[in-house]
């Protein structure tokens, strides 16, 4: 296992080639991870085009500061998904407190409330795009598929108790959604992001 301080090879390397202002290595960034931007934005903002609105500015702030991106902190694909959720905070605070003022009702504790919903619905999608494929896998057939642990083995072709471990550990990483400041791969505490 790679050391904490030794960042992958990959990202080192793009934010060398960002830092250099390859436009290219901007497009292959793009490539790589817009929809992993968007779809944090959209889960916090419910609005496809706020959540395209975020994805640019995500993307610009990248190409206009590579070196805030620091690799002994963690992986790129981290940094950038903290980058979009706390754009995407930002500017759900910002329309809802706009909204709050406009109809002179509600209450910052309700945004807040609503802020921290959001924070969670996103750092949930963020787990599971980024567990590894058999505990996604395992986790799809239970919750969409409504398949039990017998069936969901019988289905990924593995031991019910191989089937049974992959849903416990799917589910322990699932639960540390509520929890902000800790876990693995969270993007809100990256830099303190939140």
């Amino acid at each position: 296992m790679a050391k904490k301080d030794a960042p992958p090879r990959w990202d080192r390397k793009m934010q060398q080639r960002l830092a250099r202002g390859e436009a290219a290595a901007l497009g292959e960034l793009y490539d790589r991870f817009a929809s992993l931007v968007h779809g944090l934005a959209h889960t916090v903002l419910g609005d496809e085009r706020a959540a395209d609105r975020v994805t640019r500015e995500v993307f610009v702030h990248v190409w206009e500061h590579p070196d805030a991106y620091d690799p002994r902190q963690g992986p790129l694909r981290s940094w950038v998904a903290a980058l979009a959720h706390r754009l995407a905070v930002q500017r759900l605070r910002a329309t809802e407190t706009a909204a709050l003022v406009r109809a002179g009702q509600g209450s910052t504790e309700e945004l807040e409330r609503k802020v921290r919903h959001a924070s969670v619905a996103a750092r949930a999608d963020y787990i599971v795009q980024s567990m590894p494929a058999p505990l996604r896998a395992a986790l799809e057939l239970a919750y969409f598929q409504r398949r039990d642990y017998r069936q969901t083995a019988a289905d990924l072709g593995v031991t019910e108790e191989e089937a049974r471990r992959r849903l416990r550990l799917g589910l322990q990483l699932l639960s540390t959604a509520h929890d902000v400041g800790t876990g693995p791969g969270a993007p809100p505490e990256y830099g303190g992001a939140a």
